[in-house]
């Protein structure tokens, strides 16, 4: 939820493809063949999901499929229309990963037109969890509990009591990505990647022949990704993204085409910007300890400035500050890797200390 401060606010993003903001409806040619189609997130603050079409000899591959709502749909069918295509011409998804913005309306497309949809394997823990839920349940209250923010978890126990996940929309794909590959899509080579960090099962893919990266939420040109934030817990998410970056980093220079966002960017450069906001969020964190004095999760979010305007926590919804909180329990988890921090257990939740000399 951290905004890099090297990029444009995601509010004035006009993307080059349309010459227009990027969440502006349509099917926007990026290169030839492929096209962004924007749709639309009501009441989520990024607005729109890039899903790109890629025409082949036999249909349409789509990157992503959108969220299974009425709104998303029709803007779907309405962008399609203007490159005289219709769902039905749909053959295959590659998800990059199993959040509901782009992973549920590939399910709900794929059984209606028989679609085939990929996904990555590590994101099953995640799709077991909604298959299985308990209605009012959420997997993020004992985490937000481990993080010392007891408060937050019970409002959030609260505000998603009602809640009932509807498992017609998270069904299995009808194939696991698993490992680096290679994807042909119609006469394109498409390298899968597997980049854990935003979500365990993140994938992007990259045409290296047409000098493109299909990034998903890996690489977004105005924001950083959640980090932790997913159905199963990992144990170093922060982590992951980071090697993760570093890998994207070893491919050639490529356009990012992000899922949320304006196409374009230098992956090389904006990987180089995620990876220094990290560090700097790192030592931010860091900058909180002193002595052997010992801090939860919660505690070290609360001193820290949030979004790109530098807002204090407390001014946070209740879906930020809990983001925010198991953001700050990523990178503190990070710091005990790195052995700047050690982390003990003190009533139910997480107590990290400064580690080594600095502690004395």
């Amino acid at each position: 939820m951290t905004t890099s401060q090297e990029s444009t606010p995601t509010a004035r993003a006009v993307s080059p493809d349309s010459g227009t903001h990027w969440t502006e409806e349509g099917a926007w040619q990026v290169a030839p063949g492929i096209y962004r189609i924007p749709l639309p997130l009501p009441m989520d603050g990024l607005r729109a999901v890039n899903v790109y079409a890629i025409e082949t000899e036999s249909g349409l591959t789509l990157i992503d499929g959108g969220w299974a709502i009425e709104a998303s749909r029709t803007v779907l069918d309405r962008s399609l229309a203007t490159i005289s295509r219709t769902v039905h011409d749909i053959r295959s998804f590659l998800v990059t990963h199993v959040h509901r913005d782009h992973y549920t309306q590939a399910v709900v497309l794929g059984r209606e037109v028989g679609s085939h949809v990929s996904l990555g394997l590590a994101e099953k823990p995640s799709l077991d969890r909604l298959q299985q839920a308990v209605p009012g349940e959420s997997h993020h209250t004992p985490v937000l509990v481990r993080s010392g923010a007891r408060d937050i978890a019970e409002r959030w126990a609260a505000e998603h009591r009602d809640e009932r996940i509807d498992p017609s929309l998270w069904g299995y794909p009808d194939a696991w990505l698993e490992g680096d590959h290679q994807i042909a899509v119609g006469q394109r080579a498409l390298d899968a990647v597997s980049t854990p960090g935003h979500t365990q099962g993140h994938y992007v893919f990259a045409d290296q022949s047409a000098g493109l990266l299909f990034a998903g939420d890996h690489v977004l040109p105005t924001i950083t990704p959640s980090i932790g934030f997913e159905g199963a817990n990992p144990v170093q998410p922060l982590g992951d993204f980071m090697a993760s970056l570093t890998k994207v980093r070893g491919l050639p220079d490529l356009r990012v085409l992000p899922a949320h966002g304006p196409v374009g960017m230098s992956s090389h450069e904006r990987v180089d910007q995620l990876l220094g906001h990290h560090e700097h969020r790192l030592e931010q964190c860091l900058a909180a300890f002193s002595g052997d004095r010992g801090l939860t999760a919660h505690d070290v979010a609360k001193t820290l400035p949030w979004t790109r305007h530098e807002r204090a926590f407390e001014t946070l919804d209740l879906f930020n500050s809990a983001l925010a909180t198991m953001e700050t329990r990523a990178h503190l988890l990070l710091l005990v890797a790195r052995g700047r921090l050690r982390s003990t257990e003190g009533d139910g939740h997480d107590v990290y200390r400064l580690s080594g000399p600095a502690a004395s």
